[in-house]
């Protein structure tokens, strides 16, 4: 891709993210400083369009990323983002609380995994999966119709088996993103999903997945499940954070 349609296509994709409106030529032109007219930028959305990394959803509204678009995105533009202090700090402390109770990764932590995220989040080991989060999913004006909402519950009461499906395509400690159609889950196209299975040091095999909105912030995210992993893994390390005045 060229450069400028590789700028437009992730200028699209950062304002989609913040506000789930279709972006036209005029915010692109106003807010991400191209210096190009906007019958140019029109011009290079048309061409990102046409070679479907663009979606157009009605004739005289702006384009919004399509499952082609954000994977470009994801593969080639993303790169990695590192976990604010604040977000480790949080992680660190509720895994030092469950290790103190001699606790299993718990709804509790799927609870802040979920708050962290603001997505809905999978957890468990072996046979035992949480799900938490419906409702900040559920946020997300991708969903608020009742055809989304009766997809996402159908699919939840399925969980089980689709875990088992989902840990049979990765390898241990591989961080994968699924987007769209991609899903493995089942009647969810319209999100997606970012999922990190881990071995904890019972050696127990166990999986973190949040899925959300295609427009879900995916560095975020995928940071948040690599580094969870790390804390409850077999060679976990915590460091603790000391603010000084």
């Amino acid at each position: 891709m060229e450069e400028r349609l590789e700028k437009i296509l992730t200028a699209i994709i950062q304002e989609y993210t913040q506000t789930a409106v279709p972006v036209g030529s005029k915010i692109l032109s106003e807010k991400y400083g191209f210096e190009l007219s906007a019958a140019t930028i029109r011009n290079d959305m048309a061409r990102l369009e046409k070679e479907g990394f663009l979606f157009q959803p009605h004739t005289s509204a702006g384009r919004i990323p399509t499952d082609k678009g954000y994977r470009y995105f994801v593969e080639k533009v993303m790169g990695d983002e590192e976990l604010s202090r604040e977000d480790q700090r949080r992680l660190q402390a509720e895994v030092l609380k469950l290790k103190a109770q001699n606790k299993r990764f718990s709804r509790t932590t799927s609870k802040l995994l979920s708050s962290l995220s603001g997505s809905l989040v999978i957890s468990g080991i072996e046979n035992e999966f949480y799900d938490f989060g419906i409702s900040e999913l559920l946020e997300n004006p991708e969903f608020r119709e009742i055809d989304e909402f009766s997809r996402i519950a159908e699919a939840l009461d399925y969980i089980d088996e689709n875990v088992d499906s989902i840990l049979r395509k990765l390898k241990d400690g591989e961080t994968k993103i699924f987007i769209g159609k991609e899903n493995p889950i089942r009647n969810i196209s319209n999100c997606s999903m970012v999922v990190s299975p881990y071995t904890t040091k019972e050696g127990e095999k166990g999986l973190l997945a949040i899925i959300g909105p295609k427009r879900m912030r995916y560095a975020k995210n995928k940071s948040l499940l690599e580094y969870l992993g790390k804390l409850l893994g077999p060679s976990a390390v915590i460091v603790t954070f000391v603010h000084f005045i």
